[in-house]
């Protein structure tokens, strides 16, 4: 399994995504093919926490009059599942390997996994 989620109007998802050889890999855009129960128990069992490909800048956040320093585990799941803007962009998955977000060290272990 090769899936990478992201969303289509996502700026820094595409840029991402272009910088990859993904012939080989499903491309979820996740507001038209919304992420399912089973891929998120796929990303936690890699993640090892809901918390770790939760968007704590998603609009739905103060829509919503959530605050994150309160949200349990099992909270983080129903609003991953509930709304895509939940879910932390881009997320590469592999049946061993979760790549998650956007930020300088997830973007240097990407490389790395592409140059083996």
């Amino acid at each position: 399994m090769k899936k990478v989620f992201y969303l289509k109007t996502c700026d820094t998802c595409l840029k991402i995504l272009k910088k990859f050889n993904l012939k080989d890999w499903e491309l979820r855009e996740i507001k038209i093919n919304p992420i399912t129960e089973e891929e998120v128990e796929q990303m936690y069992k890699l993640a090892g926490s809901y918390e770790a490909f939760f968007s704590k800048k998603s609009n739905q956040i103060k829509l919503r009059e959530l605050d994150p320093k309160k949200l349990t585990e099992e909270d983080y799941k129903e609003l991953i599942l509930d709304h895509y803007t939940f879910l932390k962009r881009p997320v590469f998955l592999t049946d061993t390997e979760i790549f998650i977000g956007n930020d300088k060290k997830n973007l240097e272990a990407l490389r790395s996994y592409f140059a083996d």
